[in-house]
């Protein structure tokens, strides 16, 4: 049987009308246009400067409707957001957080039978299977969420908030171009300056970087040291696996002295992406 786990960490911001999909294609990092009934893109609002200041699943519900499922604790700041930007966009943007709440359904290989207002698989990996946006309570939710946990972190996908600071992280920092996050083919959003320099100079510095710890993984916002040398911040974890933001110069010059990666007083041994 296919197991719904619950997160109740997510908002859910509906944006309709008829420029609607315009709207969004034009101020966040995916392509929106294109974006079919039953489909979701993940994608994020940046600020000028090419940070990320929201990160989201747009689901398309076809006819000018799309459902952004965001972190609940952002969500009236992206309604307010959103808003600041509709200027005479024929749009009408609401919060349904009290409304619609978010289910996952990590080990599903097909669609799952529910009913629900939003259903697609997860566009940011395989392995986090199917994602659905439905009315509280509509669906038995039992799963216990470290089960998707422990498959987001094995997946390297990054939480914002744990694994990043929104208003300070770039998308490549996030790994949004592993994840299918930025559209670098699209017309210019907010901060596409910065994102298509980022790519085509090899500006990026540091990534959210999977590790595995030898004995528990630390918690999060720990201090990572090889030798003399900070090179990162754990980040969420799980057993004996977790994610952190890393220097990756300072992480391949630690590989070439022989210096282990330690946080908490643990030892980390990374994967590099990207």
């Amino acid at each position: 049987m296919t197991t719904a786990i619950l997160l109740r960490d997510r908002g859910v911001i509906e944006v309709s009308g008829d420029d609607a999909a315009k709207f969004l294609h034009n101020l966040v990092t995916n392509d929106i246009a294109s974006l079919k009934a039953g489909e979701a893109r993940f994608a994020a609002l940046l600020t000028p400067q090419g940070k990320i200041l929201f990160d989201f699943v747009v689901f398309s519900l076809g006819e000018g409707r799309f459902l952004l499922d965001c972190p609940l604790s952002l969500a009236p700041e992206l309604e307010k957001r959103l808003n600041t930007y509709k200027l005479r966009s024929k749009i009408a943007v609401a919060n349904r957080s009290d409304a619609l709440e978010t289910i996952v359904f990590p080990d599903a290989t097909a669609r799952p039978e529910i009913e629900a207002a939003a259903l697609a698989p997860d566009p940011r990996a395989e392995a986090l299977g199917w994602r659905a946006l439905a009315e509280k309570g509509k669906i038995a939710a039992t799963g216990p969420l470290e089960d998707y946990e422990t498959r987001r972190i094995r997946a390297g996908v990054p939480q914002g908030g744990v694994d990043f600071a929104y208003s300070d992280a770039f998308p490549h920092e996030a790994d949004m171009d592993v994840f299918a996050g930025l559209d670098f083919k699209k017309g210019c959003y907010v901060g596409q300056e910065v994102v298509s320099r980022m790519k085509h100079r090899n500006l990026v510095r540091k990534r959210v970087t999977p590790y595995r710890a030898a004995g528990g993984a630390p918690a999060p916002g720990q201090s990572i040291r090889a030798g003399e040398i900070e090179i990162g911040v754990t980040g969420s974890a799980v057993g004996d696996e977790g994610l952190a933001l890393i220097r990756l110069d300072r992480l391949a010059d630690a590989r070439e002295k022989g210096d282990a990666p330690i946080a908490g007083g643990v030892a980390l041994e990374f994967v590099e992406k990207g």
